[in-house]
C-alpha cells in the first residue's frame, strides 16, 4: 500500500488524510520529521505564511509564521525531492515547494479579497484557467480550459521556482498550480480536501482528482 507522509499533528489533518484514504492510500502523520523516511511519497498541507526571510524578503504582510515549520517543511520537501519522491502541495504547500526550488512570494495579493478565507464566508470560490498539457487539463479536460475550484490564501507565488512551469491561474492572473513534471512534484493553491467526500461542493470540481492523480505518480 501506498504511504504518505505529512508532518504535522494528526488531529489537524483529517481532511487530507480522509481523502487519501478513499484512494486507497496509508497515511503517516507525525511531528516527527524521520517518520516519513519510510513513505513513498509527501503531501505538504495548508498552514499559516512562511517568514520571508527565507525568500530574502523583509515582513511586509506575512502572518502566522512559525520558522520552524517552515524549515522543517522546506527540508522534507527536499529530501524528498533528491529520493525521486513524489510530492503535492497543498495552499500553503504550493508555497513551500516554491521557496524550497528558489522561487519568492507576494506577501498579500493585490486581489486578495477573492482569494482569503473570511469567518462570514468561509473559501472563496473562483475559476482558474488550467494551462494545456498540464497534469490539472490530464485530471479534469475541461472543454473551455476552465474550472472552478474553492480558495482560501491572502498570498501566492511571485512566479515560478526554476525547473518549474505554471500549471493553472486565475482569472485574475494569480498563480493557482505549479509543477515540476520530470521530478513527480505537483502543487494546488487551494484545498482539494475541502471540495470532495463530506465536503463536495456543487460549485466546484471533484478535488479526490487531485489525489488520485497524486497516487497514481507513485512507483
Amino acid at each position: 500500500m501506498k504511504n504518505i507522509f505529512i508532518y504535522g499533528d494528526r488531529s489537524k489533518r483529517q481532511n487530507y488524510i480522509e481523502a487519501l484514504e478513499a484512494c486507497g492510500a496509508r497515511v503517516t502523520v507525525s511531528l516527527d520529521p524521520a517518520q516519513g523516511g519510510g513513505c513513498h511519497a509527501l503531501l505538504v498541507p495548508g498552514g499559516g505564511d512562511i517568514d520571508p526571510s527565507l525568500y530574502g524578503a523583509e515582513n511586509r504582510g506575512s502572518q502566522g509564521v512559525d520558522r520552524q515549520l517552515d524549515l522543517t517543511e522546506l527540508d522534507l520537501v527536499r529530501s524528498f525531492a533528491d529520493a525521486h519522491k513524489p510530492i503535492l502541495g497543498i495552499c500553503r504547500g504550493l508555497q513551500v515547494i516554491n521557496v524550497a526550488f528558489g522561487g519568492a512570494l507576494v506577501q498579500h495579493l493585490p486581489t486578495a479579497a477573492a482569494h482569503c478565507w473570511e469567518e462570514s464566508t468561509g473559501d472563496k470560490q473562483h475559476f482558474v484557467r488550467i494551462e494545456p498539457n498540464s497534469f490539472l487539463s490530464e485530471i479534469y479536460r475541461p472543454e473551455n480550459g476552465v474550472i472552478s475550484v474553492n480558495s482560501a490564501h491572502h498570498q501566492g507565488a511571485d512566479g515560478t521556482a526554476p525547473g518549474f512551469r505554471t500549471a493553472a491561474q486565475a482569472l485574475d492572473g494569480v498563480m493557482e498550480a505549479l509543477e515540476a513534471p520530470a521530478q513527480r512534484i505537483y502543487a494546488v493553491q487551494w484545498h482539494p480536501e475541502r471540495m470532495t467526500l463530506r465536503h463536495a461542493r456543487p460549485d466546484t470540481v471533484d478535488g479526490i482528482e487531485v489525489f488520485r492523480f497524486f497516487l497514481s505518480r507513485i512507483g
